[in-house]
């Protein structure tokens, strides 16, 4: 069965990679586009201040980019999340199971999907939301991403703990109040931790020539764009997740009550 549950993960992580790169590629692409023009615009301007001219050449183009390298990341990444989930699903399940037997181990996966979405993807977006390119520094970009990876494992661990005292009150203190008590703890540990890592506002601005403009800042609108197209992309990668692999459970169910019915039929 664990295998069963790991291959429907990996499946439903390949259904959703392959959805949410066609959205990028639709949305959010262009919006990398405008920044790596303001780019481009921002290192002349610079360059006509300082009189060096600096020539980057291409390892890969950006036709090859934005096609085949955002599509097989967004895959991997997507199938990589599919095969995590289906062992989050497996532990939970063999515990939540075996507590209420009567539980639907969909309404499982599908709440497994909301607070697996909160803690990995919808926490770290809000804390530290993403960039375009050319929006940080290259001496930021280390301590940036360790700040980013830590706050998302300290998200995780706390999720699994409020899940667990979750489970754990569910008997007690009835459902909701064990909810509304996992949440606050979860809410506080985060709020926590974000208040103890450090901030980066790092959007570029206007080149400068002492008094006068010589560049401009960097677009605010596309900043906000490619925010809001990014997180959308993770809530299409991640519904598309849970629903198709809720979907690979129904027919996994379905296939055992047949098996059931049948082997009772051979029996009688």
């Amino acid at each position: 069965m664990e295998r069963r549950f790991t291959g429907a993960g990996v499946l439903a992580g390949l259904i959703a990679g392959l959805v949410s790169f066609v959205y990028a590629r639709i949305f959010i692409e262009p919006q990398v586009r405008l920044a790596i023009d303001y780019e481009e615009e921002r290192s002349h301007a610079e360059s006509m201040l300082s009189g060096e001219h600096a020539h980057e050449q291409e390892i890969y183009s950006r036709t090859v980019q934005e096609n085949i390298g955002a599509g097989v990341g967004t895959v991997v990444f997507a199938v990589a999340m599919g095969a995590l989930f289906a062992v989050a699903f497996t532990v939970l399940w063999a515990y939540v199971g075996r507590r209420w037997p009567a539980a639907d181990p969909r309404a499982v996966a599908a709440g497994l999907g909301a607070v697996a979405f909160v803690a990995v993807i919808g926490v770290p977006y809000f804390v530290y939301p993403p960039n375009p390119p050319a929006v940080g520094e290259e001496d930021t970009i280390g301590a940036r991403s360790g700040a980013y990876l830590t706050l998302t494992l300290v998200s995780v661990a706390l999720m699994v703990v409020a899940v667990i005292l979750g489970c754990r009150l569910a008997d007690r203190i009835g459902g909701l109040w064990s909810g509304v008590t996992s949440a606050v703890v979860y809410l506080v540990g985060v709020t926590i931790t974000a208040a103890l890592l450090p901030e980066f506002k790092e959007i570029p601005g206007p080149v400068m020539d002492g008094d006068r403009i010589v560049g401009a800042g960097f677009p605010g609108q596309v900043v906000a764009d490619f925010r809001v197209y990014a997180i959308a992309n993770q809530v299409l990668l991640w519904t598309v997740l849970t629903v198709a692999f809720v979907a690979l459970l129904g027919v996994m169910m379905r296939r055992s009550k047949t098996s059931d019915r049948t082997l009772a039929e051979v029996g009688a």
